[in-house]
């Protein structure tokens, strides 16, 4: 069910607009229900609601572990520490229409569909551009996103950008990378999928880090490839046809949002670990109010006036969640001799 709360003003139920609020209320909601079973959002943000005014996100390292103690052994005293932070803090989002008297009065059936719809649909679109513009934006090697005349950070709690050659150990370890330049390829893939298994915690302990997606953004020839790579049981690159063990274990995106925030001619792709995203939030996105829908009459106008109004913030924490290649800049992966 759409998450859109509606209110009306006095008077509209004996106005002229009175018969057109629950129909365009319905249709409201109809088509916010659309938006959100299409949205790429949930597959690449930990979603979440929040009852603040921000956030903090922080990490943790892992436990020690289980001793061995014998028999009538003592229990040993495990601990956890306290990795970087990082704090989101809410954004208002506002927009609104109007129908003029006329129109209603008129029944003009087109206006009063195309109005709500584009309405509607420019608040989920946002949503959609407003994530893709983080992602979009990380990909490309920035520190901060441009979005609608303001900038949002896509840096991670340890400072760094969400994609960097140096991200730092809080505790015990050395700089990590989840930047890479290798382009597409079955041996790209293999390589990187290697690299986030063997990412380390914030006290270079293990972790369980298992990438399950790719994302990329809608460009013909790299949808090939990677369909190529991973679209067949068998490897048409050896004479035997060889068994193709990356057939059958990715979740492919590709998501045309991206393309307007990434270099022109460029083509980087991202591996992502949905389950690690999930329980440690990598990308995470909140919602503090769910979009309010209020409609009244303007008394200068006689206009019906809606307007909408939301609270809501994305970006990221946990790095490790997420690698990207075909960068310019990053570490290289396969060697090149």
């Amino acid at each position: 069910m759409s998450n859109i709360t509606f209110t009306e003003g006095s008077g509209l139920q004996d106005s002229i607009f009175g018969n057109s609020q629950n129909g365009i209320q319905l249709f409201l909601e109809k088509r916010g229900e659309s938006f959100e079973k299409n949205s790429m959002l949930p597959h690449l943000f930990y979603m979440d609601k929040s009852q603040h005014f921000g956030e903090k996100f922080t990490t943790l390292t892992a436990m020690e572990g289980f001793q061995p103690v014998g028999e009538n052994g003592n229990y040993p005293a495990d601990g956890m520490q306290e990795g970087f932070q990082k704090f989101l803090e809410h954004m208002t989002w506002k927009n609104s229409f109007s129908l003029s008297r006329e129109i209603v009065e008129d029944a003009k059936t087109i206006d009063l569909k195309k109005k709500p719809l584009n309405f509607i649909s420019s608040y989920y679109r946002t949503r959609e551009k407003f994530g893709a513009a983080l992602l979009g934006s990380a990909m490309a090697g920035k520190d901060t996103a441009e979005f609608a005349g303001k900038k949002f950070s896509t840096t991670t709690a340890d400072g760094k950008k969400l994609f960097a050659k140096d991200h730092p150990a809080k505790v015990s370890g050395k700089a990590q990378s989840n930047q890479f330049s290798d382009t597409f390829s079955d041996e790209a893939l293999a390589a990187a999928e290697t690299a986030m298994q063997n990412f380390r915690g914030d006290n270079n302990e293990i972790l369980d880090v298992a990438p399950d997606t790719i994302l990329i953004p809608n460009d013909y020839k790299l949808k090939k490839t990677v369909f190529s790579v991973i679209g067949a049981d068998k490897d048409p690159g050896t004479a035997n046809n060889g068994f193709n063990y990356q057939f059958g274990r990715w979740n492919v995106i590709v998501w045309p949002y991206l393309n307007q925030f990434l270099t022109q001619g460029t083509t980087p792709w991202v591996l992502l670990d949905s389950g690690y995203n999930e329980n440690y939030g990598g990308a995470v996105w909140l919602d503090r109010t769910p979009l309010v829908v209020k409609s009244r009459v303007d008394d200068a106008n006689d206009a019906n006036v809606w307007q909408g109004y939301a609270r809501f913030i994305a970006g990221f924490n946990d790095w490790r969640f997420a690698a990207v290649g075909g960068v310019t800049g990053g570490t290289a992966l396969i060697s090149a001799s």
